[in-house]
């Protein structure tokens, strides 16, 4: 964009000076979530297309429109080949390859059907509506060509002084033209370029290395005059061309007939009146390259107005106004090489042949309007004014000096890079992310660690936990142990340093330590079996996965097969830490593996003996071990306790078989009965008792209205045996053994009179587990 002046790209690739839509400011920011409509309306405006495969596969050579503005023609390659877009469909109609490349072509009808094609191997071909019609040849290796309407002669200009022209009314070739230098001799090494006025028909021809222009009436066949351009001058500003001279690249005549624009191989377009041998303008491009096209815009223009000239090398597209040559209206610079480019004739339109794929088209508002055939530009390009408007800095970060020397960028100060605010500096953006990027690879890394690493703390705290799932091909059950007996390590290395810090250990005890400290933890920088690469095929490969259906498996682990085979549910997460729970109760039964553990590891409990015998007040009054002094406190404690336990009559867990003559209260009904049936003399048919498959017995019987056994106290008139020692007064007996009345002789301890008021040692406390596991 020049003086406010915006340039749209709507084929191709984007242009470097361009202002429409380049991929920098187009940053997709919505675009990776997939959300919103300014992503969308930015990836829209981003990939806008005017007309579908306006392409070549390698490259294209020469573009051009037809009079009647519906189709372009396009030459290209590779292979060689002529496409065909339909304007009013903006697609492509055809394609038509050739056996050449194409150096230049035109249109001998309105529309696309009649052409004539200059091809690189000196063939010339014409074509027609249904295809190839016709070739032939000329001498030299073509340059350029030109068509006569008046007279349908084609001119083509080649290397040597002769321009070839072949008659099309006639079908031969008529006699050449013959251009001769100014002293008369025919040292012309070439023509490059032909230009017919559209005014007066008046041919023009370029010559090569004399930096000369003729102009020669096709009625005479003669030449009328010669313009000389000031080679001297125009050597000066580009001494490279000195040796090779000033050649002629370009010419374009104007509707007026009397103006004509020039280009040359230094990069220099002047601007004539042919009715004067001095330019009245003339513009350096500023590479110092040939010029490839130069053209008059005529009519159409709204803002512009009319005299605007086209000029273009390889590098760059300018358009400027004739009286004011030094002031650039739009300056383009093309993403790729430009080989040929084309105004639409009354519009904002220019189409460009290039060494790319896609051949671009740009679009300048203030040129001109939009083509009929591509009206809606004006509407979208109105819309992308209003839309894509932005700060000035919204693409730039603000940066001050200390970390502007942190990036390594402080050598860019002075530069139009850095652009100066206050007590800092923007920056482009891009070019701050991409500096900070090399600055520190792996602080956004680290950035993002330290964010998920307090987000899941705080998630911990809410959350179930459940069985940890683990990551490997096979043998998870045996990875899943090897995890839960680590975990249970680190909780119970957790709780032995709390233990510590809650007792206050002096800071002797804490320098003793400190050797079996280091050897801790040397053990715990130790990688775990699953990270250990000498055991990874272990949980990667299926030749050593454990196959739990194996005697030898079985064998080896007896609990795991008999609880495979009983068909029992695996525990829940919920069960793993209630029982988890249970261990580590505040009973002291069960968590003496771990809260009285030392630090190598071992159980206090098993090593009393040990503590003991290092610790004996009466051998060794006044030690100040007191790890020792504890684990002997304790053992007294424990002894003192055991004395003052209560005697609990505890059902026996297997029943008694001793046949006794009276009845035990402990015995099971089975029991009972079979004793009775011994004394009774009866016995029991086969039939009553049945053995099953799983070990068990089954038994049924028959209740009887009479005291058929007479021991048999469930059956109506049954019971113990009636005796005088029995009898005793005001004791009245009933159901199984059982006697109400009487004073009990009984002597009850205080303890048993009023319960239990400590708790029980040396004997595991019930849970809800333990009770889960007996009714399964």
């Amino acid at each position: 964009m020049v003086n406010d002046v915006k340039v749209y790209t709507v084929n191709g690739a984007t242009a470097g000076s361009s202002s429409s839509l380049p991929d920098w400011l187009t940053r997709k920011r919505a675009a990776a979530k997939g959300k919103g409509k300014r992503a969308i309306r930015e990836h829209v405006e981003g990939t806008i297309e005017l007309i579908q495969g306006f392409e070549f596969p390698e490259a294209s050579n020469r573009i051009k429109t037809t009079r009647d503005g519906h189709h372009v023609i396009a030459t290209g390659t590779y292979k060689p080949q002529m496409r065909v877009w339909d304007l009013d469909q903006l697609s492509q109609k055809f394609e038509r390859h050739t056996d050449a490349e194409n150096v230049d072509f035109v249109t001998l009808s309105d529309d696309w059907t009649k052409s004539i094609h200059l091809q690189n191997d000196r063939t010339i071909e014409l074509h027609t509506q249904g295809g190839f019609h016709y070739r032939t040849r000329i001498p030299r290796f073509g340059r350029s060509l030109a068509y006569h309407f008046p007279s349908c002669d084609t001119y083509f200009c080649a290397s040597g002084n002769e321009i070839y022209r072949l008659n099309l009314d006639q079908g031969r070739f008529m006699t050449p033209l013959s251009l001769k230098s100014e002293d008369g001799s025919d040292d012309i090494p070439g023509v490059n370029v032909i230009d017919v006025n559209p005014a007066h028909q008046l041919l023009a021809f370029g010559l090569e290395a004399h930096g000369t222009v003729q102009f020669w009436d096709p009625r005479s066949r003669s030449s009328v005059g010669t313009l000389r351009l000031p080679k001297g001058r125009l050597m000066q500003v580009n001494a490279a061309a000195s040796d090779a001279g000033l050649s002629i690249t370009a010419i374009s005549s104007r509707a007026d007939g009397l103006s004509y624009a020039v280009g040359t191989s230094t990069g220099h377009i002047l601007l004539y009146d042919i009715r004067s041998a001095r330019p009245f303008a003339t513009k350096d491009q500023g590479y110092g390259l040939p010029v490839k096209n130069v053209a008059w815009i005529e009519g159409g223009s709204r803002m512009a107005g009319d005299g605007m000239v086209i000029s273009a090398d390889k590098k760059v597209i300018k358009v400027w106004d004739r009286n004011t040559p030094s002031t650039n209206f739009a300056s383009i610079t093309p993403a790729n090489d430009l080989n040929d480019l084309h105004h639409v004739p009354g519009s904002g339109l220019l189409m460009t042949a290039n060494e790319g794929i896609q051949m671009a088209t740009y679009y300048i508002p203030q040129l001109g309007p939009a083509p009929r055939w591509a009206s809606f530009l004006e509407n979208i390009t109105e819309e992308m004014e209003d839309q894509t408007t932005r700060s000035i800095y919204e693409d730039y970060k603000f940066v001050e000096r200390t970390e502007l020397k942190k990036l390594g960028l402080d050598h860019l100060v002075g530069t139009p890079t850095l652009k100066p605010y206050m007590h800092g500096y923007f920056i482009s953006l891009k070019l701050y992310d991409a500096a900070r990027l090399i600055a520190n690879p792996f602080a956004y890394a680290e950035h993002r660690e330290k964010m998920v690493q307090e987000k899941m703390e705080k998630m911990a705290e809410t959350r179930i936990r459940a069985k940890k799932e683990v990551g490997v091909k096979v043998n998870k059950a045996l990875a899943e142990k090897i995890l839960r007996e680590e975990e249970k390590a680190r909780k119970r290395e957790e709780r032995r340093r709390q233990r510590k810090a809650e007792r206050g250990e002096a800071d002797v005890e804490m320098v003793e330590a400190a050797g079996e400290e280091e050897e801790e933890g040397e053990e715990k920088e130790r990688p775990s079996i699953l990270d250990d690469p000498r055991f990874a095929k272990v949980f990667e490969s299926a030749e050593f996965a454990i196959d739990e259906n194996t005697r030898e498996f079985a064998l080896l682990n007896p609990s795991a097969a008999a609880q495979k085979r009983s068909g029992a549910r695996p525990k829940t997460a919920v069960e793993d830490e209630d029982e988890e729970s249970d261990k580590f109760s505040s009973d002291g039964l069960g968590g003496s593996d771990s809260e009285d553990e030392d630090e190598n590891g071992s159980d206090s409990d098993s090593s009393d003996a040990g503590e003991l015998s290092k610790f004996d007040p009466r051998a060794r009054p006044g030690q100040k071990n007191i790890r020792a002094q504890e684990a002997y406190t304790r053992t007294r404690e424990r002894n003192r306790m055991a004395g003052r336990t209560p005697n609990v009559n505890l059902v026996p867990m297997r029943p008694q078989m001793e046949g006794t003559r009276g009845t035990d209260k402990n015995a099971t009904f089975g029991q009972r009965r079979m004793t009775s049936s011994a004394r009774g003399g009866e016995k029991q048919s086969s039939s009553d008792v049945r053995f099953i498959a799983e070990g068990g017995m089954e038994m049924s019987w028959v209740p009887s209205t009479g005291p058929a056994d007479a021991d048999d106290m469930l059956v109506s008139g049954g019971g113990p045996p009636k005796s005088a020692k029995s009898k005793r007064p005001g004791v009245e007996s009933f159901g199984a053994g059982l006697e109400r009345g009487g004073d009990d002789s009984m002597q009850v301890s205080e303890s048993d009179r009023k319960g239990r008021t400590q708790r029980r040692k040396g004997v595991r406390s019930g849970s809800k587990n333990v009770f889960r596991k007996m009714d399964g």
